[in-house]
C-alpha cells in the first residue's frame, strides 16, 4: 500500500459509511445472537493493545493494526482466531476495507485517539478506546457528540470502572453513609514529567527526562515513525519519546500523570458525585510550566456547582507527584500513596482502587453498609463486547460518560499551562476571564492531517 495515502480519501471512507446509513441501513452493526462471534478490528496491538488482542479470544479477529511490525507480527502469533487477519501499519489504511468489521478497538498512543476513533464512528462501528479518550478537551468533544450521533456501542478503558471495590464506594457515597460530600481530594504518587534529576531519583522514575532532546537517533527498524508522530508536529526519533510509556510525558503525545492517571482516579469521585463540567479551574501548585514536558508533580483545585438534591456544590482538588492534601501532610488520614478522601457533613471516606474505609473508625464501628445495587462487571472489555452483541446494559464508560471526564482532566492540565484560575463555559468553550488560555485547549495539526 502506498504510503502517502491522502487525508482525502481517508476521510471519504467514513463519508461514504455514514451516507450508506442514511439511506437505510442500520445504525447500530450489532451480531445476530449474543452467542455470534463479533469481527473486531484492533488499531494498536503492543502494550494495553495485546492485553485487548487477548481478550477478545472469543471473537474473531479480521484485522489488526500497529506502526511497529515486531508487536504487529508477535500479536498475530498470540491469537490464534487472528489467522488471516488483514494488517497495516498505517490505520489509515486499516480503514480502506472494513469488510467483516463490527468493532473497532483503539489502543494507539493518546494524540492519534481521535483520528483512530472517529472514522470507525462515522462508519457506525462499536468502538473501544483506550483512556483518555483523546489528546485535548477540542478532540474530546468532537469524538463524543460523534459518538452520541453514531448511536454505537463504546467505551473507553478505564478498568478500574469495573472493579468491586469502585462500585461499593459508588454505593456508599450516593445512599448518604457520610453525607453530602462537599470536598475531595485526590492524589497519585506517579511522577511522570519534568524534573530535575534528583527529584527523579527521589520520585524513583526509571525515564528521567532532563529536557527536549537535541539530537536525534536512529529510527529503529520495525518502526513506522512518520505514522506513529501523525498529526503532532513533527520530530526525529529519541527514546526519551518511544516507546510506551515515555511518550506521556510530552504534551505533543499526552498530557503527563494528570491525562493518564486521572482517567482511573477521577473517575470515582466523578462517578460518585454526579460530577459534570467544572465552573472553574484553579492550578495551585508546580513548577513554571515547561513548553514541552508536562509536569512531575503539581495540584489544581476544581469547583462545581449543585447537580440536584443531595449533591451541594463542592471542591475536588487533584495533586500528583510530592504533592498531597494538608490533611494527609498533617497526619488527620493514613498515608496512602494514593487515593481519594470524601468530605461529607457526617464523616469521611478514604478509597484507593482494591480498599476503603469510613472515617472516623470508632463512629462507623458498627455501620451496616447498603445492599449493593451495581451489578458486578465481567470486566471493562466483557461489557462492551456484551452490549455489541445486543445485550441491554450499556457500558457504563460509554463516551457519553467519559467524554466529559476526560474534559475535565485536561482542563485541569489548561489551567496549570495557563498559571491561573479559569472560569469555564462548557457550551461554547470558552475561559471568559482568560481567553488567552484557549490556545491550550487544542492545537494546529501537521500537513495532511484534519479532524474535520
Amino acid at each position: 500500500m502506498k504510503k502517502d495515502l491522502s487525508r482525502r480519501n481517508f476521510l471519504s471512507q467514513a463519508t461514504a459509511a455514514t451516507a450508506a446509513s442514511t439511506l437505510g441501513f442500520p445504525a447500530i452493526t450489532r451480531c445476530q445472537s449474543p452467542n455470534s462471534k463479533l469481527g473486531i478490528g484492533l488499531i494498536g496491538v503492543g502494550g494495553r493493545g495485546r492485553v485487548h488482542v487477548k481478550s477478545c479470544a472469543n471473537e474473531e479477529i479480521i484485522a489488526m493494526c500497529d506502526v511497529n511490525e515486531n508487536m504487529l507480527g508477535a500479536a498475530l502469533e498470540s491469537a490464534p482466531n487472528a489467522k488471516g487477519a488483514r494488517t497495516s501499519t498505517d490505520f489509515r489504511h486499516f480503514y480502506e476495507n472494513l469488510d467483516g468489521i463490527d468493532a473497532v478497538v483503539v489502543s494507539t498512543t493518546e494524540h492519534t485517539h481521535a483520528f483512530a476513533t472517529l472514522p470507525a464512528l462515522a462508519a457506525g462501528k462499536h468502538v473501544y478506546c483506550e483512556k483518555p479518550l483523546t489528546r485535548d478537551v477540542h478532540e474530546c468533544r468532537i469524538v463524543t457528540e460523534a459518538a452520541a450521533k453514531a448511536g454505537v456501542q463504546t467505551q473507553m478503558g478505564t478498568q478500574v470502572h469495573s472493579w468491586d471495590n469502585y462500585r461499593r464506594v459508588v454505593e456508599l457515597i450516593q445512599h448518604g453513609a457520610i453525607g453530602p460530600v462537599t470536598e475531595v481530594h485526590t492524589w497519585v504518587s506517579r511522577a511522570w514529567g519534568w524534573q530535575t534529576e534528583a527529584e527523579a531519583l527521589a520520585n524513583k522514575d526509571i525515564i528521567y527526562t532532563p529536557d527536549t532532546p537535541t539530537t536525534s537517533m536512529p529510527v529503529p527498524d520495525a518502526l513506522d515513525w512518520d505514522t506513529w508522530i501523525g498529526p503532532a508536529p513533527y520530530r526525529d526519533f529519541h527514546e526519551f519519546y518511544f516507546p510506551g510509556p515515555r511518550w506521556y510525558r510530552w504534551w505533543d503525545f499526552g498530557n503527563g500523570t494528570m491525562s493518564d492517571l486521572g482517567s482511573h482516579r477521577n473517575d470515582l469521585p466523578w462517578w460518585a458525585l454526579k460530577l459534570d463540567a467544572p465552573l472553574a479551574i484553579e492550578p495551585l501548585s508546580g513548577p513554571k510550566a515547561h513548553p514541552d514536558i508536562a509536569p512531575a508533580s503539581m495540584s489544581v483545585k476544581y469547583t462545581f456547582g449543585e447537580r440536584g438534591e443531595g449533591y451541594p456544590a463542592l471542591s475536588h482538588t487533584w495533586y500528583q507527584g510530592t504533592e498531597k492534601p494538608k490533611i494527609w501532610k498533617d497526619g488527620g488520614i493514613p498515608n496512602w500513596n494514593d487515593g481519594t478522601l470524601f468530605i461529607g457533613e457526617d464523616g469521611m471516606l478514604l478509597a484507593d482502587y482494591k480498599k476503603y474505609l469510613l472515617l472516623p473508625g470508632e463512629k462507623f464501628a458498627t455501620y451496616e453498609p447498603p445492599t449493593p445495587w451495581i451489578e458486578p462487571s465481567p470486566g471493562q472489555m466483557e461489557e462492551w463486547i456484551r452490549a455489541c452483541k445486543g445485550d441491554s446494559r450499556e457500558p457504563l464508560c460509554h463516551f457519553g460518560y467519559a467524554g466529559p471526564l476526560t474534559e475535565a482532566n485536561h482542563l485541569g492540565n489548561v489551567a496549570y499551562r495557563s498559571g491561573k484560575k479559569l472560569e469555564w463555559e462548557p457550551e461554547s468553550m470558552t475561559f471568559p476571564n482568560a481567553p488567552d488560555a484557549e490556545k491550550f485547549l487544542r492545537r494546529s495539526y501537521r500537513e495532511g492531517w484534519s479532524l474535520t
